[in-house]
Order: C-alpha cells, then sequence, then structure tokens
C-alpha cells in the first residue's frame, strides 16, 4: 500500500479546509488513535457488540497505526477543527481501508466512541507516553551528571555571588548540588502531575453523558491499554469535566514551565562562571565544542548553554498558548485541542532533547579551574561576615570600606585592629566559612 491514499472523502475536505501551517498533529497523537480503537474494536467484540473477525481486522490495522507504519496517512493541518474531529474522522478512514471489506469508518471502527472523547484521550495518553519514556529519563541523566560534579567540587571553595557583587565563601560543589536539587524537584513535578495528564475522558462520547457507548466500554479500553503500555490510565474524576476541560493538559504545561524556568537559571550560571577566558569570571572551563566566530581566531563560546535557554523561552511561549487554550473551554467541550498537543508535545520533546545535550555535551566535561575559584574566595570582601562576632558588624563595616579604599587584605587590617593571629585564622578559614556546619 505505499504511496496509496488510505483517507477517504472527510479526510479530503479537512486538507482542503485547513492550508495553516503544513504541520500534521504530532505523531504520537496520530499512534494513539491507532492504539486507542484497536483496544475500542476488542473491547466492542468482547461486549458482543462488534463481529469478532471485523474487530481482529480494526485492531490489527490500529496496531499498525499505533507503530508508526502509517504516519504520512495522517495528513491534516495541526491547526483544524478544534475538537479534532477531522483527525478523528481520518483515523476512522484510514483504519477501515486497511480492515478491509465491509468495515465502516464510523459505524465500526468509531463504535462507542466520539471525537469529543477519543482525541483528548490520544492527547493525553500521548503526553503521558512522551513524559515517562522520554523526558523523566532525560532530567534523571542530567540530575544524575549535575550530582557527580557537585561530588567532584566539593572542595573547591570560591566566592559566593549575591545581587552579582561578591558575598560570602561557597563551595562550587554546593552551587552545583543546587543545580541538581533544581532538576530533581522539576522532575518530581512533572511526576506530580501524571496522574492527572492519565485521567482519560473516554466514554463521555459527545458531551459527557456516555451516548450511544456500553457502560462497560471505557473500562475495558482502558484496560486494554494500561495492560498494553505499562502506563497508568484511568478513569476521569468526572466525564463532564473531562469533557469540558483540559487542565490536566495545563497542568503538566506548568511543570514544565517550571523545568524550562531551573534550566534556564542552570544554564546562566554555567555560562557565567565559564566567561573568558580572561576577561571574565572563568571559574569553569567549559567543553570545547566549535568554532565560534567566523571572524575572531580561537574564540569558543557556551553554545549548549545557548541551545538551552532558547529551548526554554520556547516552552514557555508554548505553555502561555497552552493556558490561553485551557481557559477557552466553552460548556461541554474544549475546542482549543489541537494547539494544546501540538504545544505540549513539543515541549516535552525540547525539554528532553535539551537536557540530555546539556548532560552529555556540556556538564559532563565540566572542568573547575580551582586556582581562579580559590583567588576570588579570598578577594571577596564579603569574608569580614565572619569577623561579625568577634568585631561587631560596624567595625567589619569599616573593615571592609578600608579594604576596598586601600585594597588591602582584611586579615591586614583586622590585625591592625587588635584582632589575634589565632582569632584571624579562625574566623577567615574559608573553607570554614563555605561549611560552618560541617
Amino acid at each position: 500500500m505505499a504511496g496509496e491514499k488510505l483517507w477517504g472523502g472527510e479526510t479530503e475536505k479537512a486538507i482542503g479546509n485547513f492550508p495553516v501551517s503544513g504541520e500534521p498533529i504530532p505523531a504520537a497523537v496520530a499512534h494513539w488513535l491507532g492504539r486507542i480503537k484497536a483496544a475500542a474494536a476488542r473491547a466492542n467484540a468482547d461486549l458482543g457488540l462488534l463481529d469478532r473477525d471485523k474487530a481482529e481486522r480494526i485492531a490489527a490495522a490500529g496496531d499498525r497505526v499505533a507503530a508508526g507504519e502509517f504516519d504520512d496517512q495522517f495528513p491534516i493541518d495541526v491547526f483544524q477543527t478544534g475538537s479534532g474531529t477531522s483527525s478523528n474522522m481520518n483515523a476512522n478512514e484510514v483504519m477501515a481501508s486497511l480492515a478491509g471489506e465491509g468495515v465502516h469508518p464510523n459505524d465500526d471502527v468509531n463504535m462507542g466512541q466520539s471525537s469529543n472523547d477519543v482525541f483528548p484521550s490520544a492527547v493525553h495518553c500521548a503526553a503521558l507516553g512522551e513524559v515517562a519514556h522520554d523526558l523523566l529519563p532525560a532530567l534523571e541523566r542530567l540530575a544524575a551528571s549535575l550530582e557527580r560534579k557537585a561530588h567532584e567540587f566539593d572542595d573547591i571553595v570560591k566566592s559566593g555571588r549575591t545581587h552579582w557583587m561578591d558575598a560570602v565563601p561557597v563551595t562550587l560543589g554546593q552551587e552545583f548540588a543546587g543545580y541538581a536539587a533544581q532538576v530533581r524537584q522539576g522532575l518530581a513535578r512533572v511526576e506530580d502531575a501524571m496522574p492527572r495528564l492519565g485521567q482519560i475522558p473516554l466514554g463521555g462520547t459527545a458531551t459527557g453523558t456516555g451516548l450511544n457507548t456500553h457502560a462497560e466500554f471505557a473500562a475495558r479500553v482502558r484496560e486494554y491499554l494500561s495492560r498494553e503500555t505499562g502506563l497508568t490510565i484511568s478513569a476521569p474524576a468526572d466525564h463532564f469535566e473531562a469533557q469540558a476541560a483540559r487542565d490536566g493538559l495545563v497542568e503538566a504545561s506548568g511543570a514544565l514551565k517550571v523545568v524550562a524556568v531551573s534550566l534556564t537559571k542552570i544554564a546562566n550560571d554555567l555560562r557565567f562562571l565559564g566567561s573568558g577566558p580572561r576577561a571574565g569570571l572563568g571559574e569553569l572551563f567549559l567543553p570545547e565544542l566549535q568554532k565560534g566566530s567566523s571572524i575572531m581566531p580561537g574564540k569558543v563560546n557556551p553554545v549548549i548553554p545557548e541551545v538551552v535557554t532558547q529551548v526554554a523561552a520556547q516552552v514557555i511561549g508554548n505553555d502561555a498558548a497552552i493556558t490561553i487554550g485551557g481557559m477557552n473551554g466553552h460548556f461541554e467541550l474544549n475546542v482549543y485541542i489541537p494547539l494544546m498537543a501540538r504545544n505540549l508535545l513539543q515541549s516535552i520533546s525540547l525539554l528532553a532533547s535539551a537536557s540530555r545535550l546539556l548532560a552529555e555535551k556540556c556538564v559532563d566535561g565540566i572542568e573547575a579551574n580551582r586556582e581562579q575559584c580559590e583567588r576570588y574566595a579570598e578577594l571577596t570582601l564579603s569574608a569580614a561576615t565572619a569577623l561579625n562576632p568577634v568585631i561587631g558588624y560596624d567595625k567589619a563595616t569599616e573593615l571592609v570600606k578600608q579594604a576596598a579604599a586601600t585594597g588591602r587584605s582584611l586579615r591586614e587590617l583586622a590585625r591592625e585592629m587588635g584582632v589575634e593571629e589565632s582569632v584571624l585564622d579562625e574566623a577567615l578559614d574559608y573553607h570554614a566559612m563555605a561549611k560552618p556546619h560541617g
């Protein structure tokens, strides 16, 4: 059937009606339409509603769609009728053609279903699967990479910075441990959204009432899907909530936005700390991946952090559109589902790719400039904070001002104030300042 058009008249109409972006629905959604309709055919046969032979032919067709064999048979633009009706009809027509003689797209392939419950179910399941199999492993990979660097850099003392100004000493390892915790917190936020992402409206048919479907249909389909994929796919809290609102998608996107914010913070810190090599902070050596300039010889740029921050900006933009889509559910249906599907699945994919790149092409290869870090630790005038218990805040302030004005060291000036050397040795121990509680 290579090159053959398996779709029918309804698909053809939609192709003509929506020449918008040239971008079809996400492949994962098409795959899940096939997977759901295969399970639906088997469930309807189990319930005695569909001839077993016909059901098996439909299910076999759905399995092939789910496996990605027929992605080219889903040509309708993603910016289409907001319920996804066109793509649902597209799936019905393709699977009916594949199933062969006597199979009707609506009466058989679409039995017990409506676009209004099947299409959003496919979107939720597609997002759930991509999060589980792509994003979470990528975030785990990044967190582990950052944790290894935190351990490696644990004893490297440096100046802290607050407000972009010198602050009391910290260790480079502490900074990297903070980055790792950000990623792990983000991973946990995404995981927290998954139970509600896995609630699908299947069984509600057109408006949430379940008209024209068997009372056991949805539960049987969910059981097939969960057993086949290992994902937790569950009933909605309420069919009218699940039909009319897409809050599960909005929540998942919100968690992705937080991850994007965290990755921006981490990527920016890495490129700032690696700035230089002579006129920047120069505390880190980032991996040198490619030439950084077509005119300046030897210039190397922090290209991976730059990619990560661009991805984060896109994800935040996607979230804004998803938020607008979510708030525009009206009465018994939300008609922004294709947009939300496109943006959410793109965000999942982009964040997964960016996280892997950041780990593999940047963090894994970072080296510390120990000498520079320790020099900054000794230079920071905020180390005078450790003298507060000895000479008081006001005298410590005077000490800092004198040191800044004269270029003399804190130790030298404090000694002139009469602070004993043993006290200075204890108070101005930079490693102890970074880890006052051991």
